[in-house]
């Protein structure tokens, strides 16, 4: 089987692919106070178009695939996509992240169409503070979500906390004991530099005083006892502990503060059709005209894999002072 390597030496066989910039929820760190402008339905990828860029990323050896927004459970008949892309032959797995907002009515028909499991973004376990932080989200909606993603088993489920000082940061020992009575994976992410460095609004911190880092994250556990764990499945970047005794992990996700550039094995779609080589960099290659045309897209795959760096670059400090921040997009326009 054919692999695909960058400049690096790093093997790539990860694809994030975005169905959609369009969301249901306003969340504080990936969209601005007042939205954003979403592309028109003519710029954005089809279901056609998409299968087609895995087929051409699985024949170079690209075999797990996550899809991501935006939102993608407000794309129209997704289960139709999962379907196609867990066919294709040389796959090995289909997964989602979704703010679990609609993951209650469509957790069993994306299980029945190949989905294999969910992370699901989950900042606060206070429902006020749920409601301000995502500007329109009700926490109770997306708790049936995770129940529904269990019963159709779609697990290990991931519950992503992205810690912001001021906001969430007191909570991360109770959100981490969620581990003690279930089987999932809590994973505290640093706030990333991507479109985010403006007012968030009177309620939320200054820019220079929401970045909360790996190393306070576990100074702040520090009671937990937590001791390190095996990694789960499709763990991706994360450093995975265990409180002992637990069913569940907690892990950590550190961009900024721990650098984890050097084992990325990934390539992102956004949904109108463009490779972007790295997540905080704003460096993109265009499919989408390739595609429509019937250009083999091949060429452009391997090109957006030369194209990784070895690292982004940036620096806490640097995202603190709001220096080297992506421009381009937001992050409801990437995939995270």
């Amino acid at each position: 089987m054919q692999e695909l390597h960058d400049a690096f030496g790093r093997r790539i066989d990860y694809l994030r692919i975005s169905v959609t910039d369009r969301c249901n929820l306003r969340c504080a760190y990936c969209v601005p106070p007042a939205g954003v402008a979403w592309k028109p339905r003519s710029e954005i990828l089809s279901f056609e178009e998409i299968e087609q860029v895995v087929r051409s990323a699985v024949a170079l050896g690209m075999g797990k695939v996550r899809l991501t927004g935006g939102e993608p459970l407000v794309r129209s008949d997704l289960p139709h996509l999962v379907r196609a892309i867990a066919r294709i032959p040389g796959i090995k797995e289909v997964s989602l992240t979704t703010n679990g907002m609609l993951l209650e009515r469509l957790a069993m028909p994306l299980a029945e169409a190949g989905l294999a499991r969910v992370n699901v973004s989950f900042d606060t376990l206070d429902p006020v503070k749920f409601h301000r932080l995502t500007r329109f989200g009700e926490i109770e909606r997306v708790w049936r979500g995770i129940e529904a993603a269990e019963r159709a088993g779609l697990t290990p489920i991931k519950l992503n906390t992205v810690v912001v000082r001021g906001v969430n940061d007191t909570e991360l020992c109770d959100l981490a004991r969620l581990t003690l009575s279930q089987a999932w994976h809590v994973r505290f992410i640093e706030l990333m530099p991507v479109g985010n460095g403006g007012d968030w609004g009177e309620e939320f911190p200054p820019l220079g005083e929401r970045y909360v880092s790996v190393q306070e994250m576990l100074a702040r556990l520090a009671p937990l006892g937590l001791a390190p764990a095996a990694a789960t499945a499709g763990n991706g970047p994360a450093r995975t502990f265990r409180i002992p005794g637990a069913p569940g992990t907690v892990g950590f996700i550190s961009p900024l503060g721990e650098h984890f550039c050097a084992t990325c094995n990934r390539l992102r779609l956004t949904a109108d059709g463009r490779l972007r080589p790295c997540l905080l960099l704003d460096r993109e290659v265009p499919v989408r005209e390739a595609l429509r045309l019937g250009a083999d897209i091949t060429p452009l795959i391997e090109q957006a894999v030369a194209l990784k760096p070895s690292g982004h670059g940036l620096s806490a400090s640097s995202t603190a002072a709001g220096a080297g921040f992506p421009q381009n997009r937001v992050m409801c326009q990437i995939g995270g």
